[in-house]
């Protein structure tokens, strides 16, 4: 029994552990930082089978065989359209929104088009994507966007700076360019938080400790991943903190 489980498993969920912080560290941010609506459930809901949606949509067009991937698109198009059509209607300012997910999500289109979806930009790209989150979840709960702004900040150099350590774990290992852009990076968005407070200055100490002296030992994506759990949840309590 447990074959034909994993077989559906595999058919419907997408081999990419790391982008679940990413889908719910935003999210956890902005309803932290913007007060918990009821609205933010089914938020949610259109969030994550957004994301499953846009995953098996970009599979259709890398691979340009989007017979393929019918039953996941139908099946997560639903389910997208059941949750998010509510939040909609109660929430039509999210629709201002649009215009830059739908430029965000055509980048990557043309990268999924080119093969390329690795490509730095491309994640990059994604990163943007997941930390307008943060927004949307203020919009929702009726909330100033001023009052989300540091999350915002804080999430996006986090998950910007991640980008870059992970390569410098996996892909992109040995590669020196990648390793002095991943600690230049961390510098950066250190000086950027410190001013936050000390919690702020040290947790973003540690994310530019490990970025520096983590890709000089054989980790393995597991490793890497695990840790990442736990950066993520001390970059959650910076973000709301």
């Amino acid at each position: 029994m447990g074959g034909p489980s994993r077989r559906v498993v595999r058919k419907f969920l997408p081999p990419q552990h790391g982008a679940w912080a990413m889908l719910l560290l935003p999210y956890l941010a902005g309803v932290l930082a913007a007060g918990w609506r009821w609205w933010d459930l089914p938020l949610l809901g259109a969030w994550l089978s957004g994301y499953l949606l846009s995953y098996f949509a970009l599979q259709a067009v890398k691979t340009r065989r989007p017979g393929k991937f019918r039953e996941q698109l139908t099946w997560y198009g639903a389910v997208t359209a059941a949750f998010a059509l509510p939040v909609l209607v109660a929430c039509p300012r999210l629709l201002l929104l649009a215009p830059a997910y739908g430029a965000l999500i055509g980048v990557n289109c043309w990268y999924a088009h080119r093969r390329r979806e690795r490509a730095l930009v491309n994640d990059l790209v994604s990163v943007v994507q997941s930390c307008l989150m943060v927004l949307v979840v203020a919009v929702v709960a009726d909330a100033p966007l001023t009052g989300s702004l540091v999350p915002f900040l804080v999430t996006l150099l986090y998950f910007t700076g991640t980008v870059l350590y992970v390569k410098t774990m996996i892909r992109e290992r040995g590669n020196r360019v990648y390793l002095v852009a991943s600690v230049v990076f961390h510098v950066v968005a250190l000086g950027a938080v410190a001013p936050f407070g000390l919690l702020s200055a040290v947790v973003f100490a540690a994310l530019l400790a490990r970025a520096w002296v983590l890709p000089r030992y054989p980790l393995t994506p597991k490793q890497v991943g695990l840790a990442e759990i736990v950066a993520s949840a001390l970059v959650l309590v910076v973000a709301v903190g």
